[in-house]
Protein backbone atom coordinates (compact mmCIF):
# COMPACT_ATOMS: atom_id res chain seq x y z
CA UNK A 1 0.00 0.00 0.00
CA UNK A 2 1.04 3.60 -0.59
CA UNK A 3 0.82 6.68 1.58
CA UNK A 4 -2.51 8.49 1.28
CA UNK A 5 -2.53 11.73 -0.64
CA UNK A 6 -3.69 13.62 2.45
CA UNK A 7 -0.78 12.50 4.58
CA UNK A 8 1.82 13.04 1.88
CA UNK A 9 0.62 16.61 1.39
CA UNK A 10 0.81 16.97 5.15
CA UNK A 11 4.27 15.43 5.14
CA UNK A 12 5.37 18.17 2.75
CA UNK A 13 4.44 20.67 5.42
CA UNK A 14 6.35 18.76 8.07
CA UNK A 15 9.51 18.40 6.06
CA UNK A 16 9.60 21.69 4.19
CA UNK A 17 8.11 24.17 6.66
CA UNK A 18 10.00 22.96 9.70
CA UNK A 19 13.46 23.46 8.28
CA UNK A 20 14.64 25.68 11.11
CA UNK A 21 14.13 23.06 13.80
CA UNK A 22 17.42 21.35 14.59
CA UNK A 23 18.08 18.69 17.18
CA UNK A 24 21.18 16.67 17.90
CA UNK A 25 21.16 14.31 20.85
CA UNK A 26 23.61 11.83 22.24
CA UNK A 27 22.37 9.04 24.49
CA UNK A 28 24.09 6.02 25.95
CA UNK A 29 22.16 2.79 25.88
CA UNK A 30 24.31 1.43 28.70
CA UNK A 31 25.36 4.09 31.16
CA UNK A 32 28.60 4.00 33.03
CA UNK A 33 30.43 1.87 30.50
CA UNK A 34 32.54 2.83 27.49
CA UNK A 35 30.87 1.70 24.28
CA UNK A 36 32.50 0.30 21.20
CA UNK A 37 29.33 0.77 19.13
CA UNK A 38 28.03 4.14 18.02
CA UNK A 39 24.79 4.45 16.04
CA UNK A 40 24.44 7.69 14.07
CA UNK A 41 20.99 8.67 12.79
CA UNK A 42 20.97 11.27 10.01
CA UNK A 43 17.42 12.23 9.11
CA UNK A 44 14.76 14.91 8.86
CA UNK A 45 11.76 15.86 11.04
CA UNK A 46 10.47 12.30 11.15
CA UNK A 47 13.52 11.37 13.19
CA UNK A 48 13.91 14.70 15.02
CA UNK A 49 10.80 14.37 17.27
CA UNK A 50 9.00 17.21 15.50
CA UNK A 51 5.91 18.09 17.54
CA UNK A 52 6.60 15.40 20.13
CA UNK A 53 7.64 15.52 23.75
CA UNK A 54 11.38 15.09 24.05
CA UNK A 55 12.31 11.48 24.49
CA UNK A 56 9.21 10.01 22.80
CA UNK A 57 10.34 9.71 19.16
CA UNK A 58 11.38 6.46 17.52
CA UNK A 59 15.07 7.23 18.06
CA UNK A 60 14.49 7.65 21.80
CA UNK A 61 12.49 4.40 21.78
CA UNK A 62 15.46 2.78 20.06
CA UNK A 63 17.63 3.74 23.01
CA UNK A 64 15.22 1.92 25.33
CA UNK A 65 15.16 -1.06 22.99
CA UNK A 66 18.93 -1.31 23.08
CA UNK A 67 18.78 -1.38 26.86
CA UNK A 68 16.15 -4.12 26.80
CA UNK A 69 18.26 -6.15 24.41
CA UNK A 70 21.36 -5.51 26.55
CA UNK A 71 23.19 -4.02 23.59
CA UNK A 72 25.84 -1.55 24.74
CA UNK A 73 25.81 1.34 22.29
CA UNK A 74 25.99 5.09 22.04
CA UNK A 75 23.12 6.62 20.08
CA UNK A 76 23.59 9.92 18.25
CA UNK A 77 20.54 11.59 16.71
CA UNK A 78 21.81 14.17 14.23
CA UNK A 79 18.46 14.65 12.47
CA UNK A 80 17.37 18.10 11.28
CA UNK A 81 13.79 18.97 10.38
CA UNK A 82 13.51 20.03 6.76
CA UNK A 83 16.78 18.43 5.73
CA UNK A 84 17.41 17.06 2.24
CA UNK A 85 19.88 14.51 0.95
CA UNK A 86 22.12 17.38 -0.13
CA UNK A 87 22.11 18.74 3.40
CA UNK A 88 22.80 15.33 4.85
CA UNK A 89 25.59 14.73 2.40
CA UNK A 90 27.24 18.06 3.22
CA UNK A 91 27.35 17.42 6.97
CA UNK A 92 27.92 13.67 7.11
CA UNK A 93 31.71 13.89 6.87
CA UNK A 94 31.99 16.07 9.96
CA UNK A 95 29.55 13.84 11.85
CA UNK A 96 31.59 10.75 11.01
CA UNK A 97 34.81 12.45 12.10
CA UNK A 98 33.23 13.62 15.34
CA UNK A 99 31.37 10.46 16.36
CA UNK A 100 33.18 7.66 14.49
CA UNK A 101 29.98 5.60 14.15
CA UNK A 102 29.86 1.84 13.75
CA UNK A 103 26.41 2.11 12.15
CA UNK A 104 24.84 4.96 10.17
CA UNK A 105 21.07 5.14 9.70
CA UNK A 106 20.09 7.40 6.78
CA UNK A 107 16.50 8.69 6.79
CA UNK A 108 16.43 11.30 4.02
CA UNK A 109 14.94 11.83 0.59
CA UNK A 110 11.29 12.77 1.10
CA UNK A 111 12.09 16.49 1.10
CA UNK A 112 13.89 16.12 -2.21
CA UNK A 113 10.84 14.67 -3.95
CA UNK A 114 8.35 17.02 -2.29
CA UNK A 115 10.44 19.96 -3.48
CA UNK A 116 10.67 18.57 -7.01
CA UNK A 117 14.40 17.94 -6.96
CA UNK A 118 15.74 15.50 -9.58
CA UNK A 119 15.60 11.88 -8.51
CA UNK A 120 19.03 11.34 -10.02
CA UNK A 121 20.43 13.91 -7.59
CA UNK A 122 18.70 12.26 -4.65
CA UNK A 123 20.08 8.88 -5.63
CA UNK A 124 23.56 10.30 -6.11
CA UNK A 125 23.48 11.95 -2.69
CA UNK A 126 22.25 8.80 -0.94
CA UNK A 127 24.89 6.79 -2.76
CA UNK A 128 27.62 9.22 -1.74
CA UNK A 129 26.48 9.19 1.89
CA UNK A 130 26.37 5.40 1.94
CA UNK A 131 29.82 5.14 0.40
CA UNK A 132 31.28 7.72 2.79
CA UNK A 133 29.92 5.88 5.81
CA UNK A 134 31.13 2.52 4.57
CA UNK A 135 34.55 3.91 3.73
CA UNK A 136 34.87 4.93 7.38
CA UNK A 137 34.14 1.35 8.40
CA UNK A 138 30.50 1.87 9.34
CA UNK A 139 27.57 -0.29 8.32
CA UNK A 140 24.62 1.51 6.70
CA UNK A 141 20.85 1.21 7.03
CA UNK A 142 18.72 3.14 4.55
CA UNK A 143 15.16 4.08 5.55
CA UNK A 144 13.03 4.35 2.43
CA UNK A 145 9.97 6.49 1.78
CA UNK A 146 7.09 6.48 -0.72
CA UNK A 147 5.29 9.24 -2.58
CA UNK A 148 1.50 9.66 -2.93
CA UNK A 149 -0.45 8.48 -6.01
CA UNK A 150 -0.98 12.05 -7.24
CA UNK A 151 2.73 12.20 -8.06
CA UNK A 152 2.07 9.59 -10.72
CA UNK A 153 2.61 5.86 -10.62
CA UNK A 154 5.83 6.01 -12.62
CA UNK A 155 7.37 8.74 -10.47
CA UNK A 156 6.32 7.01 -7.28
CA UNK A 157 7.85 3.74 -8.39
CA UNK A 158 11.10 5.34 -9.48
CA UNK A 159 11.33 7.18 -6.16
CA UNK A 160 10.80 3.98 -4.17
CA UNK A 161 13.22 2.09 -6.41
CA UNK A 162 16.10 4.51 -5.88
CA UNK A 163 16.47 3.37 -2.27
CA UNK A 164 16.61 -0.26 -3.35
CA UNK A 165 19.09 0.64 -6.06
CA UNK A 166 21.45 2.41 -3.65
CA UNK A 167 21.17 -0.42 -1.13
CA UNK A 168 21.90 -3.03 -3.77
CA UNK A 169 24.82 -1.12 -5.30
CA UNK A 170 26.56 -0.72 -1.94
CA UNK A 171 25.26 -3.88 -0.25
CA UNK A 172 23.64 -1.76 2.43
CA UNK A 173 20.64 -2.73 4.56
CA UNK A 174 17.24 -1.30 3.65
CA UNK A 175 13.80 -0.72 5.16
CA UNK A 176 11.74 -0.05 1.98
CA UNK A 177 9.03 2.07 3.68
CA UNK A 178 9.65 2.88 7.31
CA UNK A 179 6.17 4.45 7.79
CA UNK A 180 4.43 1.30 6.61
CA UNK A 181 1.36 0.54 8.69
CA UNK A 182 1.22 4.16 9.87
CA UNK A 183 0.82 6.60 6.95
CA UNK A 184 -0.76 3.99 4.67
CA UNK A 185 -3.06 2.36 7.23
CA UNK A 186 -6.86 2.44 6.72
CA UNK A 187 -7.16 3.98 10.19
CA UNK A 188 -4.19 6.27 9.73
CA UNK A 189 -5.84 9.20 11.55
CA UNK A 190 -5.19 7.52 14.88
CA UNK A 191 -1.45 7.62 14.27
CA UNK A 192 -1.27 11.39 13.84
CA UNK A 193 -1.39 14.39 16.14
CA UNK A 194 -4.49 16.58 16.39
CA UNK A 195 -3.42 18.61 13.36
CA UNK A 196 -3.37 15.36 11.32
CA UNK A 197 0.08 16.30 10.07
CA UNK A 198 2.60 14.98 12.53
CA UNK A 199 2.89 11.32 13.60
CA UNK A 200 1.95 11.16 17.27
CA UNK A 201 3.63 9.38 20.15
CA UNK A 202 1.59 6.24 19.56
CA UNK A 203 2.98 6.04 16.01
CA UNK A 204 6.59 5.97 17.13
CA UNK A 205 6.51 2.38 18.35
CA UNK A 206 5.17 1.00 15.03
CA UNK A 207 7.80 3.05 13.22
CA UNK A 208 10.54 1.48 15.35
CA UNK A 209 8.96 -1.94 14.76
CA UNK A 210 9.51 -1.41 11.04
CA UNK A 211 13.13 -0.44 11.56
CA UNK A 212 14.33 -2.73 14.35
CA UNK A 213 14.61 -6.09 12.51
CA UNK A 214 17.06 -4.73 9.94
CA UNK A 215 18.93 -2.62 12.46
CA UNK A 216 19.31 -5.55 14.85
CA UNK A 217 20.96 -7.63 12.12
CA UNK A 218 23.62 -4.95 11.75
CA UNK A 219 24.31 -4.92 15.49
CA UNK A 220 25.09 -8.62 15.73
Amino acid sequence: MKMTRRHCIALASILAAAGNMTRTTVAHAASGKPSGTTILVVGDSLSAEYGLRRGTGWVALLEKKLLEEKIDAKLVNASISGDTTSGGRSRLGALITQHQPSLVVIELGANDALRGLPLTMTQDNLSAMTQAAQSSGARVLLLGMQMPPNYGRDYGQRFADLYASVAKSHKAALVPFFLKGVADAPNSRQWFQADQIHPNEDAQSPILTNIWPELKKLLR
